[in-house]
């Protein structure tokens, strides 16, 4: 057996952690930008919701900002020399909300509940694809036997999704879909009031004492109640912050960014998202975009610096690859080799027979307006990202001829629009601390959210072969290989920009900061009000 990870664990003391003093009452109030489509972390979906599933609920592991995996309800864990086994050695001091013990048993049950038809199939087809069993081999020890290796699975034993829920809880929740008061962790925080289309309440949970290594102190929470406040609109999430009605927000628009950097009673921290950037997919399974000379067409008729500028005011990061910047498997070979040439796109339009115009300048052939559609679902909508359809609308109108149609629509119509075919465009942006889950989600032939329906045998082959290695350099060297071909030679994708999280508080408000590995906002635990 290889250690990945000593058996035992002196790391809070180690990493500075304070020890825990009585925490005095203080509440806070945060505004956020998107209201939760799910309450249940192991149907988490929504980046923007990482921040309130890590306040209800612990991974068995956690992940830092180099990468490596560190200790949180596993004390340890050990792999087996052929990738096929993991042992973990679980804390036993720690307590569901509602009283139950958490052990090996409560863990084997929450990764049955993965193999229960239907839950979650993208998660059984993606970061659970290689599970085979769980043992409970002790109270505390669980073995965990897998088909065949896969480089995936630490990063599923520290994600939300592997957010821990007690088994009672999830037999008698009332709705297992949505989560919700009655669907308990053994988080630091417990939700006790959640109100549709305003707000969700924590509060503390005062037994807590097994937060993730790195954490900057031990014991319960410094804030005995936070309330989040759902503002999707982002001039009153700012005007509530500086009126006093909220202490927080996040979500800060480019267009309110130096209003508070001038106010010297406020702080504003950003950071940049890990995962896939924001980009469109190209579905190639109809006209217009099955012919490839119009996908290039569609890229080269916007100016997508000047678009960023414009909807952003230099706030955003340019992307060039389906994977973010930030991520250790971006190829920054890709940069500047695309994009931003209208007298290509008409060239490439007019080659693919698209020579004609109608009354309102737009393009057709053979009768037919050259039209793209994108459907995109509400509760998925972030960054001012309706406004930069509009941006690239009238960009691809002016420079090329192309009708390029944006609708916001519900969940479920957006999800109609994929049954149905009836979209050319899928905006999209994953915030999965390893790139590769994601990739492995959108790509593949069968991949489970496969909105180009593009196949290509070469890239199932190497989306494999990275997720069955643990070797860091050949895994980049595969996705090197995935990135190419998806944006340089097939042209079915076109990233715009590196999605970012913001903070803006009050002073009074410490401890704020970044999940290390999502770079996406952390939970409250070590947030506190300085008096």
């Amino acid at each position: 057996m290889k250690h990945i990870i000593p058996v035992l664990l002196l790391a809070l003391a180690a990493c500075g952690a304070q020890p825990a003093r009585t925490a005095p009452a203080a509440t806070l109030t945060w505004a956020v930008e998107t209201q939760p489509v799910t309450l249940n972390p192991q149907l988490w979906s929504q980046n923007k919701a990482r921040l309130l599933v890590f306040n209800q609920f612990d991974a068995l592991l956690s992940k830092s900002a180099d990468g490596t995996f560190q200790p949180w309800l596993a004390r340890a864990w050990t792999v087996s020399d052929d990738g096929l086994t993991y042992t973990l050695d679980l804390r036993d001091d720690v307590t569901f909300h509602d009283g139950t013990a958490f052990d090996a048993a409560a863990v084997k049950a929450n990764l049955d509940q993965f193999q229960v038809p239907g839950y979650n199939p993208a998660v059984a087809a993606i970061q659970l694809r290689a599970y085979d069993r769980a043992e409970v081999v002790a109270p505390h020890r669980i073995k965990i036997t897998l088909k065949e290796p896969d480089a995936l699975f630490p990063d599923f034993l520290a994600s939300p999704l592997a957010g821990q829920v007690s088994p009672k809880s999830l037999k008698n929740a009332r709705d297992l879909k949505f989560g919700g008061p009655d669907l308990v962790g053994t988080g630091p925080f417990i939700l006790d009031r959640y109100v549709q289309g305003q707000e969700i309440h924590y509060r503390r949970n005062p037994g807590y004492a097994w937060p993730p290594a790195g954490a900057a102190h031990q014991g319960p929470a410094h804030l005995s109640e936070i309330t989040y406040r759902f503002l999707p609109e982002a001039a009153v999430r700012v005007g509530a912050l500086t009126s006093g009605q909220v202490q927080v927000i996040e979500g800060v628009p480019a267009t309110e960014v130096a209003l508070i950097a001038k106010d010297p009673d406020l702080t504003l921290q950003t950071s940049l998202n890990s995962g896939t950037a924001y980009a469109y997919y190209f579905n190639t399974s109809h006209a217009p975009f099955d012919d490839r000379r119009v996908r290039e067409a569609f890229r080269e008729a916007v100016d997508v610096d000047a678009v960023l500028r414009s909807v952003y005011q230099g706030t955003a990061t340019r992307a060039w690859s389906v994977v973010g910047s930030g991520s250790p498997f971006y190829d920054a070979s890709l940069e500047k080799s695309y994009g931003g040439d209208a007298a290509k796109a008409n060239a490439l339009l007019d080659a693919a027979g698209w020579k004609e115009r109608d009354a309102e300048g737009y393009r057709v052939k053979d009768g037919k307006r050259l039209t793209v559609r994108e459907v995109a679902a509400a509760p998925f909508v972030r960054d001012r990202r309706d406004i930069l359809g509009q941006a690239i609308q009238a960009q691809v109108k002016q420079n090329a001829g192309i009708d390029f149609q944006v609708r916001i629509v519900d969940q479920g119509s957006a999800q109609q629009a994929v049954d149905d075919d009836a979209y050319e465009v899928f905006g999209n942006s994953r915030g999965d601390s390893d790139a590769g889950a994601a990739l492995n989600l959108i790509l593949p032939s069968d991949g489970a959210i496969n909105r180009t329906r593009f196949a290509d045998p070469e890239v199932d082959t190497w989306l494999a072969a990275a997720s069955a290695t643990a070797d860091q350099a050949e895994r980049k060297e595969l996705y090197a290989r995935v990135q190419r071909v998806v944006v340089a030679d097939s042209a079915i994708v076109f990233p715009l920009y590196v999605p970012a999280d913001q903070i803006a508080a009050h002073r009074s408000v410490q401890g704020l900061g970044f999940d290390p590995a999502s770079g996406t906002p952390a939970s409250a635990y070590d947030v506190r009000i300085a008096t």
